[in-house]
């Protein structure tokens, strides 16, 4: 997916007017500085001063294992019904921007679901959300 011309779009501070993802879409998100961005939930990693961040919405029709890809080392909590989904595996590659971070979440459908994005250190991240390969519920 990281071939694909990314649809650009800006990671609000506050969940009321940030944007809605879809998944199997390439999204190059335009993060703002963390202190200004209202989190439903406090960040799962402590950031450095003067990093980026950004909130967006999602929405699944299948209850799955979904992957978060993002072009860059950056934070990603998941939130379903306000409380923190955990990961399910995660894997990087040091050098490698296409994706650089995949992380891992069992989403329920038809939830909505917040993504939190934290600890950038650019003011954007391209991220792509696709349903797993891997079976299983």
């Amino acid at each position: 997916m990281f071939t694909q011309a990314p649809q650009a779009v800006v990671a609000e501070q506050a969940l009321a007017v940030s944007p809605t993802l879809a998944t199997d879409q390439l999204y190059q998100l335009k993060l703002r500085r963390q202190s200004e961005v209202s989190f439903a939930t406090p960040p799962g990693r402590k950031p450095d001063d003067g990093t980026y961040a950004g909130l967006a919405r999602l929405t699944v029709d299948t209850t799955g294992v979904y992957r978060v890809a993002l072009d860059q080392p950056l934070w990603v909590d998941v939130l379903a019904n306000g409380f923190l989904v955990r990961a399910k595996d995660f894997q990087g590659r040091p050098g490698c921007n296409a994706p650089h971070k995949i992380v891992e979440f069992l989403l329920p459908a038809r939830t909505p679901i917040t993504l939190q994005f934290s600890g950038g250190s650019t003011p954007t991240v391209e991220v792509t959300v696709t349903r797993s390969p891997e079976k299983g519920v």
